[in-house]
C-alpha cells in the first residue's frame, strides 16, 4: 500500500492510500513453499547432521533448494 500525505491550507492533513495491485501473471509466489514446510525440512537436515548447532542458515537454504527441486518438474530426474 502506498500512502500519500498532503497538507491543506486549513491545517488538516489528508492521507490517501492506494492498494498495491498484484500481478496475476506472476505465479512464483503461488509456488513458493510455506515457512512451515521449509522449517520442518531444515529440522530434518539438522537431525541428519547429528543435531549440531551452527549451520542453521545452511540447513534452511538447503531445505529451500530441495523443496524447490521437488516441486519443479524440470528438475525431476
Amino acid at each position: 500500500m502506498t500512502l500519500q500525505a498532503t497538507s491543506k491550507r486549513s491545517g488538516t492533513l489528508e492521507v490517501r492510500a492506494s492498494a498495491i495491485q498484484s500481478d496475476p501473471e506472476n505465479t512464483s509466489a503461488n509456488q513458493a513453499h510455506s515457512h512451515e514446510q521449509i522449517r520442518l525440512r531444515a529440522y530434518e537436515i539438522y537431525l541428519v547432521r547429528g543435531g549440531f548447532s551452527g549451520n542453521e542458515l545452511d540447513d534452511w537454504l538447503q531445505a529451500e533448494r530441495e523443496l524447490d527441486r521437488a516441486g519443479c518438474p524440470e528438475h525431476s530426474d
